[in-house]
């Protein structure tokens, strides 16, 4: 039984009905007290509160039967707007979303430098201007959520980013001193994970989500919470050792996981067996489509890497989800095959291995989530996968 101060049961009773009106797209004010329990006075208050801040709207329902209409409650998805930064290696992507997590414009931005300063300002001037484009409504830009691919602390401070060699940043206090937006800075991987969880898996409350781009992430989502650790740091499953003395890695190591089963790995060995600079993801295709000799035994040994590693984290999680998000697999239709022939432990358990839909989207789809939730102030959300008419910069 929740109990506590009458703010903060209102507290608890506003957060569960926003997410039953958000999980439901469209629902009546006797259906909301039906699936919450709570009676029809408490929700006649609540959705009064949350029509007057324009949060909710209303609407009748049209229905061919006789009497009247029903009048549905629905979220006000113009009411304000979420950014998802994805601050990668060397693009910056960027995803605006209104508030019911669609995506309404794209955009990415290539990086030729590591300088903090100069991506700092870079981001200022995005950041600032999405602020501008969102003016009209009554929220605006209610968050901005930016997807680190190092590691990030509990006071979201970013620790260390291996392929910048940033240290000690504090990106999140630089930005809001000079945006004025509500800032938050995320490990990359968690995002991945937690946008698994919000847009299609949300019934599961314990799945893991492996990430292959530049380097190797880990997102942990245990009892339907990200597993961050003691300090913020868990799920740099990147640079576990699977190789003694192996290649150097940029952590200080040699023979870590991302060094043989990231995507940037298998690009970098591809482009130095082929002989051919700047891959693209149109001649990988082809090649594996056509079972280019050379292509094919790279990739078998990268799934064989692949799956040393995920074999480990089954054996340390026992998730009920392991999605692996990459671009590459989604290129190669036997790879959960191959994948289950290499985990053959019969101590290693998981109910459903499956490569991710949204590819290098799921991290700024994921920071769009969370600033949503952050904003309403939820503990549970779930969204419609469904996509708008995405412009794409």
């Amino acid at each position: 039984m929740v109990t506590g101060d009458a703010s903060f049961i209102k507290k608890i009773n506003r957060s569960h009905i926003i997410s039953k009106i958000i999980e439901h797209g469209m629902i009546s004010r006797a259906d909301l007290a039906k699936i919450t329990g709570l009676n029809k006075a408490t929700i006649s208050v609540q959705v009064a509160d949350l029509l007057e801040e324009e949060l909710i709207i209303e609407t009748q329902q049209e229905h061919k039967s006789l009497g009247r209409r029903p009048i549905m409650l629905s979220i006000n998805h113009q009411a304000g707007f979420s950014l998802g930064i994805d601050l990668d290696k060397n693009n910056v992507s960027f995803t605006l979303c209104n508030l019911t997590g669609t995506p309404l414009e794209t955009k990415s931005l290539k990086m030729d430098t590591t300088d903090y300063d100069v991506i700092r300002e870079m981001l200022i001037k995005e950041i600032t201007s999405y602020k501008q484009k969102c003016s009209q409504e009554r929220y605006g830009l209610f968050g901005v959520v930016i997807g680190i691919h190092g590691i990030v602390n509990n006071d979201e401070i970013i620790y260390f980013v291996p392929h910048h060699q940033w240290r000690n940043k504090d990106l999140k206090s630089d930005l809001i001193t000079e945006t004025g937006v509500n800032i938050y800075l995320e490990n990359n991987a968690n995002l991945c994970s937690f946008a698994e969880i919000v847009y299609k898996h949300y019934q599961s409350k314990n799945l893991l989500s492996v990430s292959l781009y530049s380097g190797i992430g880990l997102g942990i989502m245990v009892n339907g919470k990200l597993l961050k650790g003691f300090d913020g740091f868990a799920g740099e499953i990147g640079h576990m050792i699977v190789v003694p003395d192996g290649h150097p890695c940029r952590c200080g190591n040699l023979g870590c996981w991302e060094q043989y089963a990231s995507e940037s790995s298998f690009i970098k060995q591809l482009s130095e067996r082929q002989n051919k600079k700047d891959l693209t993801n149109e001649e990988i295709h082809h090649w594996l489509k056509t079972k280019d000799p050379i292509t094919c035994k790279l990739m078998a040994e990268y799934i064989k890497f692949l799956s040393i590693g995920l074999n480990n984290i089954i054996n340390l999680y026992n998730p009920e989800i392991l999605v692996i998000n990459s671009e590459l697999l989604q290129m190669y239709p036997d790879a959960i095959i191959e994948i289950n022939a290499h985990l053959t432990s019969t101590v290693g358990h998981y109910r459903e291995l499956l490569i991710s839909d949204f590819g290098k989207m799921a991290c700024s789809r994921g920071a769009c989530a969370l600033a949503i939730k952050k904003f309403l102030d939820i503990s549970e959300l779930s969204l419609n996968i469904e996509e708008s008419n995405l412009h794409t910069v």
